[in-house]
């Protein structure tokens, strides 16, 4: 009685982290053609963190802390996105395979033309997260969703493509993009922490990580 027993507090403690990883209510997935509307109707700063967001399944935190110097590569047919500074996980682990997001396919010309007219900029967007919350709850159109809601909606539309066919990408691929944890195997290329820190051409590095596959069905 009375006894400080540290393993079973340990264990307890270990155990609530691993219940928090679960999400126990999940954002409702945003529509595409909804959260098109939305953004084309917005200045061009939180149009291209809206479009940015969608097509890198990312959350809106992410995106809006960008600065242009992240932006590698910004072309009409494609644009790569550095992370390195985003999230603060990704500043402790930079040579992960998800450091990097290739834009291609729809949307990818809008989104240069957009990161044109903002050019140059420290952060892209100062609406932040609890900003756009507030924003959307505020709009009868939108108060169902919330920030996360942009992720949501990217994954479950490439899970919809992905189920119909019309998507044939490596779920390890789908993984890499949204900046989960990866699995060994999944058809995917892989290639280890250290001999991505190798690669001297961040452009071609971020082409050889293939997320341009997922990119182009969103």
């Amino acid at each position: 009685m009375g006894r400080d027993n540290h393993p079973l507090r340990a264990l307890a403690s270990a155990l609530r982290a691993a219940g928090a990883a679960i999400p126990c209510a999940q954002a409702e997935p945003i529509p595409r053609e909804l959260l098109l509307r939305w953004a084309r109707a917005q200045e061009s700063s939180v149009c291209l963190a809206a479009l940015v967001a969608w097509k890198t399944a990312s959350r809106w935190g992410e995106v809006c802390a960008l600065s242009s110097p992240q932006f590698l590569l910004v072309t009409p047919q494609e644009v790569i996105i550095d992370w390195f500074r985003t999230p603060k996980a990704r500043k402790r682990d930079p040579f992960r395979p998800s450091r990097f997001a290739v834009v291609q396919g729809d949307l990818t010309s809008e989104i240069a033309t957009l990161f044109q007219e903002c050019s140059p900029f420290e952060k892209l967007t100062e609406m932040t997260t609890e900003a756009l919350d507030v924003t959307w709850k505020r709009a009868p159109a939108m108060s169902a969703f919330s920030a996360h809601s942009i992720k949501r909606g990217a994954a479950t539309f490439i899970f919809q493509k992905l189920a119909s066919g019309e998507a044939v990408v490596p779920a390890a691929l789908v993984d890499r993009l949204t900046k989960h944890e990866e699995k060994e195997g999944g058809g995917a290329d892989k290639f280890s922490d250290t001999t991505l820190r190798y690669g001297g051409d961040l452009v071609a590095l971020a082409r050889a990580l293939r997320t341009g596959e997922v990119t182009r069905h969103l």
